[in-house]
């Protein structure tokens, strides 16, 4: 199968909310002891630490990320570690250096042993400036500071490909939702936070957001299916959006997402406090165009608004 290259695979970052589920597909598919966890914390009581073999690891020690690459045959790394969107306007200066430099050392390294790299990107790349559906070629003029460190990969990623022949692939995730990871510091975390309080005795949720504040959006399972799909597609099969590719999934507001929960939990209530996030969702479109994706790696999503909720709602109550 395309995506092994005959060694191990690295990830990085594989205690957020990503790597949770991408870690338990990898090792579904290429066995639990050809997929490595690594992440900043030490030994965390964690099913990446249960189901496989876990490296604490520092994405800025490159001398540490180059020693594991070569102690464990690593020929795949899917690079996650980073800090988002609301955690990076806290802390700029850390945001930049986890996720610019960060990477930075991952490419080096993947130069160095001729590794194959997924090192994903955002919605958070487009600005006030994009179209309200967003084309894959547009101006990228983020807001924020985790936008910008964005961009900076996704032209980092092309640099290291035309000038050293690094196969460096990305996708910008727009949100993402799901049941088994807690959010990590994201604009659209609302759309996680609010089945768990949905689910609570208060059956109440204070949202940070507007009710009118369309999104692009995303079920996990979608995300990782595009992830490692994506990994698997013939080199050459795909094009100059490579370290960047836009998905789309589906758009919400938060009254939509609100209005499809009370069909299930009829005494939920929401209430409308928006802070500043708010800030960082108007800067960012409405919806994606993604048909580079679909031509290039023939990507379709499969969970619409319905069936996310229902999904959300019925695992997280047997859970």
């Amino acid at each position: 199968m395309i995506g092994r290259e005959g060694g191990r695979i690295l990830v990085t970052g594989a205690l957020g909310q990503i790597g949770t589920d991408l870690v338990q597909s990898l090792r579904d598919i290429y066995g639990s002891e050809m997929v490595i966890a690594s992440d900043i914390r030490e030994k965390p009581n964690h099913p990446c630490i249960l189901t496989g073999p876990y490296i604490n690891l520092d994405v800025l020690d490159k001398n540490k990320i180059f020693e594991i690459i070569s102690n464990h045959n690593i020929k795949i790394i899917y690079h996650l570690a980073a800090i988002l969107s609301a955690k990076g306007e806290e802390n700029p200066e850390l945001c930049e250096l986890i996720n610019v430099e960060g990477t930075r050392n991952i490419f080096d390294a993947a130069r160095e042993f001729g590794l194959r790299i997924f090192a994903p990107s955002s919605i958070a790349v487009f600005g006030p400036d994009t179209p309200k559906k967003a084309p894959q070629i547009t101006p990228l003029n983020p807001t924020t500071k985790y936008g910008m460190t964005k961009v900076d990969c996704e032209i980092l990623g092309m640099i290291y490909h035309q000038k050293y022949g690094v196969d460096i692939r990305g996708i910008r995730y727009p949100g993402l939702i799901s049941w088994k990871s807690p959010v990590s510091g994201g604009t659209t975390d609302y759309a996680v936070d609010i089945f768990h309080a949905a689910l609570s005795d208060e059956s109440k949720y204070d949202c940070f957001l507007n009710d009118e504040t369309r999104l692009p959006m995303m079920y996990m399972d979608d995300a990782i299916r595009a992830t490692i799909s994506l990994m698997c597609t013939p080199i050459d099969s795909l094009s100059s959006a490579r370290c960047g590719y836009n998905i789309s999934g589906v758009s919400f507001t938060p009254k939509e997402l609100v209005s499809e929960i009370k069909k299930k939990l009829p005494d939920f209530v929401c209430n409308y406090k928006p802070d500043i996030r708010q800030k960082y969702a108007d800067s960012w479109p409405d919806s994606i165009d993604d048909e580079v994706s679909r031509n290039d790696w023939n990507w379709q999503s499969r969970f619409d608004l319905e069936t996310i909720v229902s999904e959300m709602i019925s695992n997280l109550k047997s859970d």
